[in-house]
């Protein structure tokens, strides 16, 4: 038996398929992996890549920044304020992005919108493997 996957961004449905297993990190709970029968689960999602393991052992990764994540048991649904497939990850626009954090925090090392696009940049570009 397989879980039903769904992740939802504002832009629409970024992915919607079966799995054998979904991996993601969650604020305060840390990483949590669900297979079919996983108890109900509510939690808030960290910016972090989504893995979705298929029945034939593929995988694939979504970039997913902030969030909430439900499972039902045989469903799981990922609602995420940004979110992208890995092949869809604009890699240049990430470096371009991550430069710039930097460089920001060069000028402030407390910038919190810094350190946040600091850490949406590098999500997206370790989900686009680059």
């Amino acid at each position: 038996m397989t879980l039903q996957v769904e992740l939802v961004s504002p832009e629409g449905v970024i992915y919607e398929g079966e799995a054998q297993m979904v991996t993601a990190r969650t604020i305060g709970g840390g990483d949590i992996a669900f297979l079919t029968g996983h108890e109900p689960f509510l939690g808030v999602l960290d910016t972090y890549p989504v893995k979705v393991i298929g029945e034939d052992n593929s995988t694939t990764v979504i970039a997913a920044e902030r969030g909430f994540i439900q499972c039902t048991g045989e469903r799981v649904s990922v609602l995420s304020d940004t979110a992208y497939l890995a092949s869809d990850i604009d890699v240049a626009r990430a470096h371009d992005d991550r430069a710039a954090a930097e460089e920001a925090l060069r000028a402030n090392g407390d910038d919190e919108q810094a350190k946040a696009s600091l850490r949406w940049a590098q999500i997206r570009l370790d989900a686009a493997g680059g």
